[in-house]
């Protein structure tokens, strides 16, 4: 999904902050930023909540480490990989772990192999805290999403396609389906383009009782193939072949299926006849026998949620959503313990919030209301009949938590501090670590008892501020950009420190646009934007804009951008630049406009439309055609090109090269599984035809993210120097 890229950030694992700046206000370079990593600020890993809700482990020193949530202290070594010497094929190192619902098992997973942005392969080892034996699950080779029964007495996995579960108590291992094959049949792991849009790897689930497993099947052999080239130093190139599923091309057939451990039979859920249907989440309920399947037309307007009955396959349809625009796929579903009613989310009244259905599909109650989205649903505690969610009710731009009775009441507001909060809770909601953050402020991490109590800080991040302080961080400020209509466009900005209002600075923009996401936030913003503090110690004003089409502002400004995607984005982005081009401090001959994926799409369109406002413009990795996209996302929002010619033909950048008259600067990794590098390439094609120059920067073997070892420093010492050179 091309929303998922808009971050320019890198994960790094174990580094630590360096304080060593020699001065206040010491100059930022790109190589601080890329090479030494001096802007790291301490984070604190996700908590494995255990089920007394007070402790959690980690994973550290290659063991599993168990911690007392409110003293911080630690109480235990669950688990020491490297002491593990009965299994002569355990390697004695940890990648991760999951424990079984009792938490008397404990999955290890280790020489994990990436596929694709969510999916792995891997070994997999049962440890037994019972008795203290490490069991192989499978020894033919590498597992994928090997997961526990409910009941901890079986394990199910795929390997090769197909699905197998193994029995823990005798080691038997039975193998569920028989036709998987590569590029052909995939049996319990999704497709790329489900992995990729639908947010989803794991394709199947246990049920509550540990008796059967539901799983989709991708019937892919229609969908045609993609080819990415990689060099790697041989006399020839090798090639990667993979099945993608472009704009109007056949999907993947997926069907529905549950196996039942206790007969060793199959059963397919009675999805109907209708084709090109997609089936984005199956979820149990509490009855064993009760599977919920998610059912979303190709046009994803139509969602309806099928009751099937495990045994028989035979459906009901439980409730029906529909939208004039689109309708936005979630895990926000969660079956209360009444076995009666279900918590779901919706935008059905203009915003997304919350409510209470029956299993019926009727409606209880709309348990969150007003002209403000819930931005995210952190669960259900049935112990004081409470929900608890983020939202953007405030303001666009921050993120406060909030709790509510069952019956839509006893609202409140756990966290008081503006900016952006984020929660994690514990596994009886007695506990929750509050990360709060704004825009010119790391984060924070703070224990609360559910009270709102404050227990303990765990992280304040102070090296990082000193480190502010060191380099002279100034500020970033908000701002609204008015626009045709009367609409105002959230909008930051940085000045240099030294900003005096009767000179005049060049603006740098940064852009990515896309539907429902936000750059416009009150949250700490990572290492973009030390590169732009680094812009504004050399004498720029660097500026991002949320145009018509971004989130937290409800469904009708988040979706009036459906059919003509990148239309009114780059409108939004040409009136915001010429608003800046109007301020006495700012030269309107020098603007230029960078932006990643979605936002190298946009910043491509913003140069060439808006060829007499903005001077040049860095693009990477951008959709150049939305016709050489993947299926469900640009169909989400497009439909196909048969369909909606004008929108394609008018959206396209490859379609305005000739308007073209600033500095262009063209980035694309060769590998790039998602965004291919064709889009790149048919761009060139076009500057060509349109006789003009531009400049291109392309990443053999590196994938949409463009990273591993000094790739991002190389990258942006060139944007650095294009910048420099050309604004």
């Amino acid at each position: 999904m091309l929303k998922r890229l808009y971050v320019l950030t890198f994960i790094f694992v174990s580094v630590s902050i360096s304080l060593n700046a020699q001065q206040n206000n010491a100059k930022i370079s790109v190589e601080d930023i890329w090479e030494k990593y001096e802007f790291v600020p301490r984070s604190v890993p996700g908590f494995n909540f255990q089920n007394d809700g007070k402790h959690y482990t980690r994973l550290e020193e290659n063991k599993i480490k168990q911690y007392d949530l409110t003293t911080g202290q630690f109480t235990n070594d669950i688990f020491d990989a490297s002491s593990v010497s009965e299994n002569s094929e355990f390697n004695g190192k940890m990648d991760d772990y999951t424990f079984s619902k009792d938490e008397n098992k404990i999955l290890i997973k280790t020489e994990t192999e990436s596929i694709y942005r969510r999916s792995t392969r891997a070994n997999f080892y049962v440890w037994d805290k019972s008795n203290n034996t490490l069991t192989t699950v499978e020894k033919e080779g590498k597992q994928r999403y090997t997961s526990f029964s409910d009941d901890a007495k079986k394990v199910a996995f795929v390997r090769g396609n197909n699905m197998y579960y193994k029995n823990l108590i005798n080691g038997e291992i039975t193998q569920m389906t028989p036709d998987g094959e590569f590029n052909s049949i995939i049996n319990g792991s999704a497709d790329w383009v489900y992995e990729e849009e639908f947010s989803i790897a794991k394709a199947f689930e246990w049920s509550p009782d540990g008796n059967k497993i539901a799983f989709l099947r991708f019937d892919e052999s229609e969908v045609k193939e993609f080819t990415m080239t990689l060099y790697n130093r041989d006399l020839y190139p090798e090639y990667e072949t993979f099945k993608y599923p472009k704009v109007g091309e056949k999907n993947a057939v997926v069907s529905v299926h549950v196996f039942d451990i206790r007969s060793g039979k199959t059963t397919k859920v009675d999805t109907g006849n209708e084709p090109d249907m997609y089936f984005p989440r199956i979820k149990w309920t509490l009855d064993s026998n009760k599977l919920c399947v998610f059912k979303m037309n190709r046009h994803q307007n139509e969602l309806e949620l099928l009751l099937a009955d495990a045994t028989t396959g035979r459906t009901s349809v439980m409730l029906k959503e529909m939208n004039k625009y689109y309708i936005d796929i979630t895990d926000d579903m969660t079956f209360l313990e009444d076995g009666k009613c279900f918590i779901w989310t919706s935008e059905r009244d203009g915003f997304n919030h919350i409510y209470m259905y029956e299993l019926d599909g009727k409606l209880k109650r709309q348990l969150t209301k007003g002209n403000f989205d819930v931005t995210s649903f952190y669960g259900v505690d049935e112990k004081r009949k409470t929900i608890y969610y983020q939202a953007a009710e405030e303001s666009p731009m921050e993120r406060q938590i909030y709790s509510l009775s069952f019956k839509g009441k006893k609202k409140k507001k756990i966290t008081p501090a503006k900016g952006t909060n984020r929660t994690q809770w514990s596994s009886n909601f007695d506990y929750y670590v509050n990360t709060h953050s704004t825009l010119n402020s790391p984060a924070t991490y703070t224990v609360y008892e559910n009270s709102g109590k404050e227990v303990r800080v765990i992280e304040d991040n102070a090296g990082m501020k000193t480190t502010q302080q060191n380099y002279g961080w100034n500020n970033f400020e908000f701002f609204n950009v008015p626009i045709e209509g009367g609409e105002k466009l959230n909008g930051w900005m940085l000045k240099p420190a030294d900003f005096d209002p009767n000179k005049k600075y060049p603006v740098f923009m940064y852009v990515y646009g896309g539907p429902g996401s936000q750059t416009v936030n009150d949250s700490w913003g990572g290492f973009n934007n030390w590169w732009y503090q680094m812009l504004a110690q050399n004498g720029y004003i660097v500026v991002s804009v949320d145009n018509r089409g971004t989130g937290a502002r409800g469904q009708e400004f988040k979706k009036m951008t459906y059919l003509e995607l990148g239309k009114y984005e780059t409108m939004d982005q040409i009136s915001a630049a010429k608003y800046l081009g109007g301020q006495a401090y700012v030269d309107a001959e020098r603007i230029g406009i960078f932006g990643w994926s979605y936002g190298g799409y946009m910043s491509s369109l913003c140069l060439f439309k808006g060829a007499d406002v903005f001077k040049s413009a860095i693009a990477v990795a951008p959709v150049t055609n939305w016709k050489w996209y993947d299926t469900i996302y640009t169909e989400r929002y497009m439909r196909t090109e048969k369909e909606n010619e004008s929108g394609y033909k008018d959206n396209s950048p490859v379609n305005f090269t000739d308007l073209m008259k600033g500095k262009y600067l063209l980035v694309h990794g060769v590998a790039d599984d998602n965004v291919h590098f064709q889009n790149t390439a048919e761009m060139v094609n076009a500057l060509i035809r349109s006789n003009k120059q531009f400049d291109t920067y392309f990443y053999p073997n590196r994938n949409h993210g463009i990273y591993g070892g000094t790739t991002r420093l190389h990258l942006y010492n060139k944007m650095t120097d294009f910048i420099y050179e050309n604004l």
